[in-house]
C-alpha cells in the first residue's frame, strides 16, 4: 500500500511538474495565435454576452468571449523547473494522504483532482480573472460556448473590483427581458455566493437547458435592497447589426465583432452609401468585443491605410505588434461627421474600434466609458482533455493608452438610467442625432455655449 501511495506521488510529481512547465515554458509562437480575451458576456455575454452579451467575449474574442485562435502544446517542454521548490507542496499532499479524514459521505477526492486542483490554484494565485486552468468537464463547456449557439441568458460577463458584473445583455435575449442592465453586480447565481468566482464558473452556472429557471441576486448602483430577478434560459443567438435612418443621420448598431461582423457591416455602409446621408452614428453600446480581425477590418472602412488601430503589448520588453488600417475607406461616402456611441457595455473589440476612430480624429465618442477589457487570451488544449486559458498580451490604443485601465471615457458624457432603459428611452442616441444635426450645445460646459453666442 504504501509502495503504491510512493509511486502515486512519483508520478504526480512528474505529471504536475511538467503540466508546470508547460505553462511557463512556451514563449515562441505566441503572436500568431493570440485572441481578444469573457461575454459576450457574453454575452453573456455576455458572457453569456452573451451570456451577457457578447460578453467576451465573444469573450474575448473570437469566441463568445473573445475567444479565438485554439492552439496545442506542440513542443513544450515537459521537463521539470530546476528553480522550483516543490518540497512544501508534497509536504502537505502527504499529510493530507496521511492525516485527513472525509466528513461526509461523498467519495473520496481522487489523485487526479487533487493535481487538478493544485494546478487550478498555482493559475489562480497569478491574480488575472481572464487566466484559467479549465479542468475536463469545463473545458468541454467552454468548447460549446464558443460554437455559437447555447442555452444561457444571453449576456457577457467580466469582472470589475473583483465581482463579477455584467458587461451587457443582448437585444431580445432572456437577459434583456427580465431587466438585467450592463454595470450590474451578480452577488448571487442561486443561492450561491459569487465571491471568489471565476468568470468562467459563472458562465457555467448562468448556462443551461433551455426553458429552466436561473435566480440572480443583483446589486444595481442606486437601489437600497438587491434585486432577485429569475430568468428563464433560451437558445442564444448573437445578433449582429441593424440600422435605421433620421434624415441625413444614418445608425449602425453593431453588437458583436463575430466571425460575420465584417460582412454585415459591409451591407449596412452599402445601405447607407445608398440613403443619401452625410452622417454617420456608429452605436458599439453593449457590444462585448469578439474577433480582432473584424475590429481591424472595420475600423479600415473610416481609416486611411497604414494608421495604427491597436497596439498588442506583450509585457516582455519586446516589440509591440501594430495592426495597422488598410484603407478600405468609403471614399466619396466617407461621413462628413461621425458619432461613435459607448457605454459600460462596450468591451474589448469594440474599445479598439472606439480609440482607433476617436484618437485619428474620425469620430466624436459620446455616451459613457466603457468596460476597459484589454487583455489578450490564448486557449491552449492540454493532454487528457483540459485547456489553459491564458492572458498573453495586453491592447493598447494608438496613442498608448491601456484600454485595461480604465476603460475610454467619451468625449461628451451622455447619461442612460436605469429608468430609461427599462422605459426604451435613449437619451444617448437621442443627443448623437441631435449633435449630428447641429446642435453643439450638447454637452458643452456653460461658458462654452456662452462663448459661441458671442461669436
Amino acid at each position: 500500500m504504501y509502495a503504491c501511495s510512493v509511486a502515486r506521488c512519483l508520478f504526480a510529481l512528474c505529471h504536475i511538474c511538467a503540466i508546470i512547465d508547460e505553462i511557463m515554458d512556451d514563449q515562441n509562437g505566441k503572436r500568431s495565435r493570440s485572441f481578444l480575451g469573457a461575454g459576450l458576456a457574453l454575452l453573456l455575454v455576455v458572457a453569456a454576452f452573451f451570456s451577457g452579451v457578447h460578453f467576451g467575449t465573444l469573450n474575448t474574442d473570437g469566441s463568445k468571449v473573445e475567444s479565438g485562435l485554439l492552439s496545442l502544446f506542440g513542443g513544450t517542454s515537459t521537463q521539470p523547473d530546476q528553480d522550483a521548490d516543490l518540497s512544501e507542496f508534497w509536504r502537505v499532499w502527504n499529510l493530507m494522504e496521511e492525516k485527513y479524514v472525509n466528513a461526509s459521505t461523498t467519495d473520496a477526492v481522487t489523485a487526479d483532482e487533487r493535481l487538478r486542483g493544485a494546478i487550478q490554484g498555482m493559475v489562480r494565485s497569478y491574480g488575472d480573472p481572464y487566466t484559467v486552468f479549465l479542468p475536463p468537464s469545463d473545458a468541454e463547456k467552454f468548447d460549446e460556448d464558443i460554437s455559437g449557439n447555447f442555452g444561457g441568458l444571453g449576456m457577457e460577463v467580466g469582472i470589475r473590483n473583483g465581482v463579477i458584473t455584467i458587461i451587457a445583455p443582448l437585444p431580445e435575449t432572456p437577459a434583456e427581458k427580465a431587466g438585467l442592465l450592463a454595470a450590474d453586480v451578480i452577488a448571487k447565481i442561486d443561492e450561491v455566493s459569487t465571491e471568489n468566482m471565476s468568470i468562467d464558473e459563472a458562465v457555467s452556472r448562468l448556462r443551461g437547458e433551455e426553458g429552466t429557471e436561473v435566480r440572480l441576486s443583483i446589486y444595481r448602483e442606486g437601489e437600497a435592497d438587491f434585486l432577485e430577478i429569475p430568468v428563464v434560459r433560451g437558445i442564444i443567438t448573437i445578433p449582429t447589426v441593424k440600422t435605421q435612418q433620421h434624415g441625413d443621420v444614418f445608425v449602425i448598431a453593431l453588437y458583436s465583432f463575430n466571425a460575420l461582423a465584417e460582412m454585415k457591416m459591409q451591407e449596412a455602409l452599402r445601405e447607407y452609401t445608398q440613403s443619401g446621408a452625410t452622417k454617420l452614428v456608429f452605436d458599439l453600446r453593449g457590444n462585448p468585443g469578439g474577433f480582432l480581425q473584424s475590429a481591424v477590418s472595420i475600423s479600415s472602412y473610416f481609416l486611411p491605410a497604414g494608421q495604427v488601430v491597436v497596439r498588442e503589448n506583450f509585457g516582455d520588453g519586446s516589440e509591440e505588434e501594430l495592426y495597422r488600417s488598410s484603407g478600405k475607406t468609403l471614399g466619396a461616402f466617407e461621413p462628413e461627421e461621425m458619432v461613435v456611441l459607448i457605454n459600460g457595455g462596450s468591451a474589448s473589440a469594440s474599445e479598439i474600434v472606439a480609440g482607433a476612430l476617436s484618437q485619428h480624429g474620425v469620430a466624436t465618442l459620446m455616451g459613457e466609458t466603457t468596460f476597459g477589457k484589454g487583455s489578450v487570451q490564448e486557449l491552449v488544449d492540454l493532454p487528457e482533455g483540459s485547456s489553459l486559458k491564458v492572458t498573453i498580451a495586453r491592447w493598447f490604443t494608438p496613442d498608448g493608452t491601456s484600454i485595461s485601465e480604465a476603460g475610454l471615457p467619451p468625449d461628451i458624457e451622455i447619461k442612460r438610467t436605469a429608468e430609461q432603459i427599462m422605459a426604451d428611452e435613449d437619451p444617448q442616441l437621442d443627443a448623437a442625432i441631435a449633435w449630428l444635426k447641429g446642435d453643439k450645445s450638447i454637452g458643452a460646459t456653460t461658458e462654452e455655449v456662452a462663448a459661441e453666442t458671442e461669436e
